[in-house]
């Protein structure tokens, strides 16, 4: 009996090119920010130890290397010819799990302005979504269209005359793209006005902007219109954790900032991200990030950028 044809998989898009612009300007490991808004190019030549970090709405791209975040209990990799989207501000733990000196990780993050989402897909007839429960990040094949509207966008940098009239437009035609192709049913729940996903996305910006303040659940429940049960509910299945947990990576994450740049020492970063209790803070600086503040920002200093 003849066996049925199977379905190949499409391969994975090349991403040299891509990779080979990134390294043009990310000569070195490191982060670093660009002259066009939102964009950031990013360079490790070896795995890195797991980092607690704050994944924000944008796309992500590595060109080359592979890189794994674990979201509440649920574990994400990632690499070459795969785009990653998030639409939702997440507290993850992220580290490079494939890169050296000779092939370094080379990655871009593009971050995207949700009024620009929302704005592009009310001009755009796109069918109605079917998916009934949104992901805060979504891992699609990454779209050889997508992937030269990057490539253009890298190499304008070597255009800085232009960048101001010609990178808003390329990032436009990312957007239509994320939202013509397989993220739109992802993106369209952060667009669709009164969703779940969009008051979650309200919420979590006021937390953002509010995390030193003594957080009412039921009074930011009432700022989403649900009731406490509901938005809980909903705020664990975007985010993986609870608003009070998410609250306290917020501060932690802060107060981290706070010592490493200001450096100022525990007790007064402790205050400054709403704590009253030093010991308090102590104990749960070293359950997020594996050691007491001082202990952690000295090997932080200690590690090369």
């Amino acid at each position: 009996m003849p066996r049925a044809p199977s379905v190949a998989t499409p391969p994975l898009p090349a991403t040299d090119g891509l990779a080979r612009a990134i390294a043009q300007f990310a000569q070195s490991d490191g982060d670093y920010t660009t002259a066009i808004p939102g964009l950031s190019l990013h360079r490790r030549h070896e795995t890195t130890a797991p980092l607690h970090c704050i994944f924000s709405l944008g796309l992500g791209v590595v060109a080359q290397g592979h890189k794994r975040a674990l979201m509440g209990d649920e574990v994400i990799t990632y690499g070459p010819g795969q785009s990653m989207v998030i639409t939702i501000d997440l507290p993850v733990i992220s580290h490079v799990t494939q890169a050296s000196v000779h092939e370094p990780l080379l990655g871009l993050m593009l971050m995207i302005d949700s009024r620009t989402i929302v704005q592009t897909a009310a001009e755009m007839s796109l069918p109605p979504t079917r998916r009934s429960a949104p992901r805060p990040i979504s891992i699609e094949t990454l779209d050889v269209h997508l992937l030269g509207d990057l490539v253009r966008l890298v190499h304008l940098l070597d255009e800085p005359a232009l960048v101001a009239r010609l990178a808003p437009l390329i990032q436009q035609e990312i957007v239509i793209r994320l939202l013509a192709g397989p993220h739109g049913p992802h993106l369209q729940h952060l667009a669709a006005n009164g969703s779940p996903s969009q008051q979650i996305s309200r919420a979590v910006a006021w937390l953002k902007q509010n995390f030193a303040q003594p957080l009412l659940v039921d009074e930011l429940a009432d700022r989403a219109h649900m009731s406490p049960s509901t938005f809980r509910q909903h705020f664990r299945a975007l985010t993986g954790t609870s608003p009070l947990q998410y609250q306290k990576q917020l501060r932690l994450q802060e107060a981290r900032q706070l010592m490493l740049s200001k450096h100022l020492d525990a007790g007064n970063a402790a205050i400054r991200v709403g704590y009253e209790s030093a010991s308090q803070f102590s104990r749960e600086y070293g359950r997020l990030f594996g050691a007491p503040p001082q202990q952690d920002v000295k090997r932080l200093r200690s590690v090369p950028a």
